[in-house]
Protein backbone atom coordinates (compact mmCIF):
# COMPACT_ATOMS: atom_id res chain seq x y z
CA UNK A 1 0.00 0.00 0.00
CA UNK A 2 2.37 2.18 0.81
CA UNK A 3 4.84 1.32 -2.32
CA UNK A 4 1.53 2.17 -4.28
CA UNK A 5 0.98 5.59 -2.88
CA UNK A 6 4.54 6.39 -3.59
CA UNK A 7 4.40 5.48 -7.32
CA UNK A 8 0.66 7.49 -7.30
CA UNK A 9 2.37 10.80 -5.96
CA UNK A 10 5.31 10.37 -8.29
CA UNK A 11 2.45 9.41 -11.36
CA UNK A 12 0.82 12.29 -10.59
CA UNK A 13 3.62 15.02 -10.79
CA UNK A 14 5.03 13.15 -13.78
CA UNK A 15 1.56 14.01 -15.80
CA UNK A 16 1.11 17.52 -14.31
CA UNK A 17 5.00 18.51 -15.22
CA UNK A 18 3.85 17.02 -18.81
CA UNK A 19 0.65 19.09 -18.99
CA UNK A 20 2.95 22.37 -17.90
CA UNK A 21 5.85 21.28 -21.08
CA UNK A 22 2.46 20.40 -23.10
CA UNK A 23 0.81 23.95 -22.53
CA UNK A 24 3.89 25.70 -23.12
CA UNK A 25 5.06 24.29 -26.01
CA UNK A 26 1.96 25.17 -27.36
CA UNK A 27 2.01 28.57 -26.32
CA UNK A 28 4.88 30.06 -26.85
CA UNK A 29 4.85 29.11 -30.80
CA UNK A 30 1.61 30.27 -31.28
CA UNK A 31 1.19 33.12 -29.71
CA UNK A 32 3.33 36.06 -30.42
CA UNK A 33 2.00 37.82 -27.25
CA UNK A 34 2.55 35.27 -24.84
CA UNK A 35 6.28 35.59 -25.89
CA UNK A 36 6.31 39.12 -25.18
CA UNK A 37 5.06 39.04 -21.79
CA UNK A 38 7.74 36.27 -21.05
CA UNK A 39 10.44 38.59 -22.66
CA UNK A 40 9.51 41.65 -20.83
CA UNK A 41 8.46 40.58 -17.10
CA UNK A 42 10.15 36.90 -16.97
CA UNK A 43 13.21 36.42 -19.05
CA UNK A 44 14.81 40.00 -18.50
CA UNK A 45 14.03 40.24 -14.58
CA UNK A 46 15.11 37.46 -14.08
CA UNK A 47 18.44 37.39 -16.32
CA UNK A 48 19.03 40.95 -14.11
CA UNK A 49 18.46 39.68 -11.09
CA UNK A 50 20.50 36.23 -11.41
CA UNK A 51 23.40 38.32 -13.36
CA UNK A 52 23.72 40.72 -9.83
CA UNK A 53 23.79 37.54 -7.43
CA UNK A 54 26.15 35.42 -9.40
CA UNK A 55 28.33 38.41 -10.11
CA UNK A 56 29.09 38.57 -6.98
CA UNK A 57 30.85 35.18 -7.13
CA UNK A 58 33.98 35.22 -8.92
CA UNK A 59 34.12 31.80 -10.61
CA UNK A 60 31.42 29.89 -12.84
CA UNK A 61 28.54 28.92 -10.75
CA UNK A 62 27.36 27.41 -13.92
CA UNK A 63 30.51 25.05 -14.32
CA UNK A 64 30.11 24.28 -10.69
CA UNK A 65 26.60 22.58 -11.43
CA UNK A 66 27.48 20.92 -14.35
CA UNK A 67 29.57 19.03 -12.59
CA UNK A 68 27.16 18.46 -9.93
CA UNK A 69 24.87 17.28 -12.30
CA UNK A 70 27.64 15.13 -13.99
CA UNK A 71 28.17 13.13 -10.72
CA UNK A 72 25.00 13.10 -9.53
CA UNK A 73 23.98 11.54 -13.07
CA UNK A 74 27.07 9.07 -12.58
CA UNK A 75 25.30 7.55 -9.21
CA UNK A 76 22.00 7.27 -10.44
CA UNK A 77 23.70 5.26 -13.44
CA UNK A 78 25.74 3.44 -11.02
CA UNK A 79 23.03 2.38 -8.19
CA UNK A 80 20.34 1.71 -11.15
CA UNK A 81 22.89 -1.00 -11.59
CA UNK A 82 23.13 -2.16 -8.72
CA UNK A 83 19.44 -2.55 -8.41
CA UNK A 84 19.54 -4.19 -11.85
CA UNK A 85 21.25 -6.90 -10.45
CA UNK A 86 19.42 -7.40 -7.21
CA UNK A 87 16.10 -6.68 -8.94
CA UNK A 88 13.93 -9.12 -6.56
CA UNK A 89 14.87 -7.18 -3.60
CA UNK A 90 14.81 -3.45 -5.11
CA UNK A 91 12.69 -3.62 -7.59
CA UNK A 92 10.39 -0.65 -5.90
CA UNK A 93 13.35 1.12 -5.03
CA UNK A 94 14.41 1.15 -9.04
CA UNK A 95 11.02 2.12 -9.96
CA UNK A 96 10.54 4.68 -8.01
CA UNK A 97 14.44 6.40 -9.02
CA UNK A 98 13.60 6.14 -12.42
CA UNK A 99 10.44 7.70 -11.89
CA UNK A 100 11.93 10.96 -9.73
CA UNK A 101 14.48 11.26 -12.43
CA UNK A 102 11.76 11.28 -14.80
CA UNK A 103 10.30 14.69 -12.39
CA UNK A 104 13.35 15.89 -12.10
CA UNK A 105 14.30 15.92 -15.72
CA UNK A 106 10.75 18.20 -16.54
CA UNK A 107 11.15 20.37 -13.84
CA UNK A 108 14.88 20.96 -15.07
CA UNK A 109 13.56 21.65 -18.41
CA UNK A 110 10.92 23.71 -17.23
CA UNK A 111 12.94 25.98 -15.46
CA UNK A 112 15.06 26.33 -18.75
CA UNK A 113 12.35 27.16 -20.75
CA UNK A 114 11.64 29.66 -18.12
CA UNK A 115 14.87 31.46 -17.53
CA UNK A 116 15.96 31.01 -21.28
CA UNK A 117 14.61 28.56 -23.89
CA UNK A 118 11.30 31.10 -25.02
CA UNK A 119 13.67 33.38 -26.06
CA UNK A 120 13.60 30.68 -29.10
CA UNK A 121 10.51 31.70 -30.07
CA UNK A 122 11.40 35.75 -30.70
CA UNK A 123 11.36 36.73 -33.95
CA UNK A 124 14.73 36.82 -35.61
CA UNK A 125 16.84 39.95 -35.90
CA UNK A 126 17.09 39.67 -39.35
CA UNK A 127 13.07 40.35 -39.68
CA UNK A 128 13.26 42.52 -36.62
CA UNK A 129 15.72 44.84 -38.72
CA UNK A 130 14.17 44.57 -41.90
CA UNK A 131 16.87 42.70 -43.62
CA UNK A 132 16.93 42.17 -47.03
CA UNK A 133 18.83 39.29 -47.98
CA UNK A 134 16.80 38.12 -51.23
CA UNK A 135 20.05 40.06 -53.70
CA UNK A 136 22.33 37.54 -52.23
CA UNK A 137 24.16 35.71 -54.72
CA UNK A 138 26.23 32.46 -53.39
CA UNK A 139 28.77 33.49 -56.74
CA UNK A 140 29.24 36.93 -56.88
CA UNK A 141 27.89 38.40 -53.57
CA UNK A 142 30.32 36.04 -51.32
CA UNK A 143 33.17 36.48 -53.22
CA UNK A 144 31.79 40.88 -52.87
CA UNK A 145 31.46 40.12 -49.00
CA UNK A 146 35.10 38.21 -48.94
CA UNK A 147 36.84 41.06 -50.33
CA UNK A 148 34.53 43.65 -47.95
CA UNK A 149 35.95 41.88 -45.19
CA UNK A 150 39.92 41.17 -46.43
CA UNK A 151 39.68 45.28 -47.52
CA UNK A 152 38.80 46.27 -43.26
CA UNK A 153 40.78 43.31 -42.48
CA UNK A 154 43.78 44.98 -43.68
CA UNK A 155 42.94 48.25 -42.61
CA UNK A 156 42.37 47.74 -38.81
CA UNK A 157 45.01 45.18 -38.28
CA UNK A 158 47.97 47.62 -38.10
CA UNK A 159 45.52 49.21 -34.88
CA UNK A 160 45.31 45.33 -33.46
CA UNK A 161 46.73 44.97 -30.00
CA UNK A 162 46.78 42.28 -27.79
CA UNK A 163 44.00 43.13 -24.67
CA UNK A 164 43.27 41.31 -21.60
CA UNK A 165 40.57 39.31 -20.88
CA UNK A 166 39.20 40.99 -17.76
CA UNK A 167 39.51 44.82 -20.11
CA UNK A 168 37.66 43.17 -23.34
CA UNK A 169 34.81 42.13 -20.98
CA UNK A 170 34.82 45.25 -19.39
CA UNK A 171 34.71 47.08 -22.31
CA UNK A 172 31.82 44.95 -24.23
CA UNK A 173 29.62 45.63 -21.28
CA UNK A 174 30.30 49.55 -22.12
CA UNK A 175 29.35 49.05 -25.79
CA UNK A 176 26.34 47.24 -25.11
CA UNK A 177 24.87 50.32 -22.42
CA UNK A 178 26.19 52.58 -24.98
CA UNK A 179 25.41 51.11 -28.20
CA UNK A 180 22.16 49.14 -27.37
CA UNK A 181 18.51 49.11 -25.86
CA UNK A 182 19.12 45.66 -24.24
CA UNK A 183 17.16 45.78 -20.95
CA UNK A 184 19.95 43.31 -19.69
CA UNK A 185 22.47 45.77 -20.56
CA UNK A 186 23.00 47.19 -17.10
CA UNK A 187 22.85 44.15 -14.79
CA UNK A 188 22.55 41.54 -17.28
CA UNK A 189 25.43 41.36 -19.15
CA UNK A 190 28.47 40.04 -18.12
CA UNK A 191 31.14 37.33 -18.74
CA UNK A 192 33.24 35.12 -16.64
CA UNK A 193 36.09 32.72 -17.86
CA UNK A 194 35.20 29.40 -17.71
CA UNK A 195 36.53 26.70 -15.06
CA UNK A 196 36.92 24.41 -17.39
CA UNK A 197 39.76 26.23 -19.36
CA UNK A 198 42.13 24.24 -21.55
CA UNK A 199 39.20 21.45 -21.73
CA UNK A 200 36.94 23.56 -24.15
CA UNK A 201 39.53 23.34 -26.50
CA UNK A 202 39.07 20.09 -26.71
CA UNK A 203 35.39 20.09 -27.58
CA UNK A 204 35.42 22.86 -29.74
CA UNK A 205 33.52 25.34 -27.75
CA UNK A 206 34.75 28.78 -27.49
CA UNK A 207 32.62 29.73 -25.25
CA UNK A 208 28.76 29.07 -24.00
CA UNK A 209 25.64 30.86 -21.83
CA UNK A 210 24.26 28.50 -19.16
CA UNK A 211 20.34 28.78 -19.33
CA UNK A 212 19.71 28.65 -15.79
CA UNK A 213 22.69 30.33 -13.88
CA UNK A 214 22.35 33.37 -16.41
CA UNK A 215 25.95 33.43 -16.85
CA UNK A 216 28.17 33.56 -19.23
CA UNK A 217 31.15 31.69 -19.92
CA UNK A 218 33.73 32.07 -22.20
CA UNK A 219 37.43 30.33 -22.32
CA UNK A 220 39.57 32.90 -21.57
CA UNK A 221 42.65 30.74 -23.31
CA UNK A 222 41.12 31.96 -26.67
CA UNK A 223 43.52 34.46 -28.56
CA UNK A 224 43.01 37.78 -27.78
CA UNK A 225 41.85 38.55 -31.45
CA UNK A 226 38.91 35.77 -30.78
CA UNK A 227 37.78 37.24 -27.57
CA UNK A 228 35.85 40.51 -28.01
CA UNK A 229 33.80 38.73 -30.84
CA UNK A 230 33.17 35.61 -28.80
CA UNK A 231 32.51 37.32 -25.71
CA UNK A 232 29.77 40.43 -27.71
CA UNK A 233 28.04 36.60 -29.12
CA UNK A 234 27.83 35.16 -25.22
CA UNK A 235 26.38 38.76 -24.15
CA UNK A 236 23.88 38.49 -27.05
CA UNK A 237 22.36 35.62 -25.40
CA UNK A 238 22.38 37.44 -22.34
CA UNK A 239 20.42 40.10 -23.91
CA UNK A 240 17.58 37.31 -24.45
CA UNK A 241 19.33 36.20 -27.70
CA UNK A 242 18.72 32.88 -28.74
CA UNK A 243 19.63 31.76 -32.59
CA UNK A 244 23.37 31.30 -32.94
CA UNK A 245 23.27 33.41 -36.22
CA UNK A 246 21.68 35.99 -34.63
CA UNK A 247 24.10 36.15 -31.53
CA UNK A 248 27.06 36.02 -33.96
CA UNK A 249 24.89 39.12 -36.12
CA UNK A 250 24.39 41.26 -33.04
CA UNK A 251 28.00 40.77 -31.85
CA UNK A 252 29.35 41.85 -35.45
CA UNK A 253 26.82 44.87 -34.83
CA UNK A 254 27.86 45.99 -31.73
CA UNK A 255 31.81 45.21 -32.70
CA UNK A 256 31.94 46.93 -35.99
CA UNK A 257 29.89 50.52 -34.41
CA UNK A 258 32.57 51.66 -31.80
CA UNK A 259 35.91 53.29 -33.36
CA UNK A 260 37.71 50.37 -31.15
CA UNK A 261 40.19 48.58 -33.87
CA UNK A 262 40.29 46.02 -31.52
CA UNK A 263 36.14 44.81 -31.75
CA UNK A 264 35.89 46.18 -34.94
CA UNK A 265 39.18 43.67 -35.98
CA UNK A 266 37.97 40.56 -34.16
CA UNK A 267 34.70 40.83 -35.44
CA UNK A 268 35.66 41.20 -39.41
CA UNK A 269 38.23 38.50 -38.20
CA UNK A 270 35.37 36.20 -37.64
CA UNK A 271 32.82 37.40 -39.73
CA UNK A 272 35.94 36.52 -42.98
CA UNK A 273 36.42 32.99 -41.26
CA UNK A 274 32.37 32.17 -42.01
CA UNK A 275 31.81 34.07 -45.19
CA UNK A 276 35.27 32.73 -46.84
CA UNK A 277 34.45 29.05 -45.54
CA UNK A 278 31.28 29.37 -47.54
CA UNK A 279 33.55 30.74 -50.21
CA UNK A 280 36.07 28.01 -50.12
CA UNK A 281 33.16 25.34 -50.59
CA UNK A 282 32.02 27.04 -53.62
CA UNK A 283 35.19 28.25 -55.26
CA UNK A 284 38.58 27.12 -54.31
CA UNK A 285 40.90 29.37 -56.87
CA UNK A 286 38.97 32.23 -56.10
CA UNK A 287 38.97 31.80 -52.22
CA UNK A 288 42.82 31.01 -52.67
CA UNK A 289 43.02 34.29 -54.80
CA UNK A 290 41.64 36.09 -52.05
CA UNK A 291 43.07 34.89 -48.76
CA UNK A 292 46.69 35.36 -50.43
CA UNK A 293 45.63 39.37 -50.05
CA UNK A 294 45.45 39.38 -46.40
CA UNK A 295 47.71 41.54 -44.71
CA UNK A 296 50.73 39.54 -42.53
CA UNK A 297 49.16 40.01 -39.23
CA UNK A 298 45.79 38.20 -40.35
CA UNK A 299 47.87 35.72 -41.83
CA UNK A 300 49.85 35.18 -38.43
CA UNK A 301 46.69 34.79 -36.63
CA UNK A 302 45.26 32.46 -38.78
CA UNK A 303 48.12 30.18 -38.53
CA UNK A 304 47.57 30.46 -34.87
CA UNK A 305 43.88 29.31 -34.86
CA UNK A 306 45.75 26.30 -37.32
CA UNK A 307 48.41 25.11 -34.54
CA UNK A 308 45.16 25.44 -31.93
CA UNK A 309 43.28 23.36 -33.87
CA UNK A 310 45.69 20.56 -34.85
CA UNK A 311 47.12 20.20 -31.03
CA UNK A 312 43.14 19.74 -29.90
CA UNK A 313 41.92 17.98 -32.59
CA UNK A 314 40.03 14.86 -31.88
CA UNK A 315 36.76 13.23 -32.17
CA UNK A 316 35.35 14.60 -28.88
CA UNK A 317 34.68 17.58 -30.67
CA UNK A 318 33.46 15.34 -33.14
CA UNK A 319 30.81 13.91 -30.59
CA UNK A 320 30.05 17.33 -29.18
CA UNK A 321 29.05 19.09 -32.05
CA UNK A 322 26.85 16.57 -33.23
CA UNK A 323 25.08 16.52 -29.54
CA UNK A 324 25.01 20.50 -30.18
CA UNK A 325 23.42 20.06 -33.45
CA UNK A 326 20.45 18.21 -31.96
CA UNK A 327 19.81 20.17 -29.52
CA UNK A 328 19.43 23.09 -31.92
CA UNK A 329 17.58 21.58 -34.27
CA UNK A 330 15.16 20.18 -31.10
CA UNK A 331 14.44 23.62 -30.13
CA UNK A 332 13.35 25.30 -33.59
CA UNK A 333 16.97 25.96 -35.66
CA UNK A 334 16.83 23.70 -38.38
CA UNK A 335 20.08 24.24 -39.33
CA UNK A 336 21.35 23.17 -36.44
CA UNK A 337 25.43 23.47 -35.99
CA UNK A 338 25.22 24.74 -39.46
CA UNK A 339 23.05 28.31 -38.67
CA UNK A 340 26.63 29.97 -36.98
CA UNK A 341 27.87 30.31 -40.75
CA UNK A 342 24.11 31.89 -41.92
CA UNK A 343 25.69 34.92 -40.61
CA UNK A 344 27.99 35.49 -43.34
CA UNK A 345 24.73 36.34 -45.24
CA UNK A 346 22.93 38.43 -42.60
CA UNK A 347 25.90 40.33 -41.41
CA UNK A 348 26.24 41.17 -45.62
CA UNK A 349 22.67 42.34 -45.93
CA UNK A 350 23.29 44.49 -42.73
CA UNK A 351 26.37 46.20 -44.31
CA UNK A 352 23.38 46.58 -47.24
CA UNK A 353 21.29 48.95 -44.70
CA UNK A 354 23.36 49.92 -41.77
CA UNK A 355 22.02 50.50 -38.75
CA UNK A 356 21.81 53.79 -36.68
CA UNK A 357 23.97 54.44 -33.78
CA UNK A 358 21.44 52.84 -31.32
CA UNK A 359 21.13 49.00 -31.63
CA UNK A 360 17.35 47.88 -31.07
CA UNK A 361 16.99 44.14 -29.87
CA UNK A 362 13.64 42.38 -30.11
Amino acid sequence: MEEGTRYRKKLLAILVLALVLTAIQYLLPAHSKVVRFYDAYIFHPFQSARNIVFSLVPFSVGDVLYIAAALALLITFVRWVYFIIKLKKYKHDLGNSVLLTFIVFGSVYILFILGWGGNYYKPTLTNYWKLDRSHWKKDSTLEQFDQFLITRLNSYAPGYRDVSFKAIDKEAQQYYRQYTDSRTRNYGVKVKPSIFGYLMQHFGIQGYYNPWTGEAQVNKYLPSFMLPFVICHEMAHQSGIAAEDDANLLSYAISTVPDDSVFRYSAYFNLWLYTHARLRMYDTTKAKLLRAQLNPVTLAHLDTLRAIRKRYDSDISDYSGALYDGYLKLHHQKDGIESYNKVAITAWALEQKRRGRIIEIP
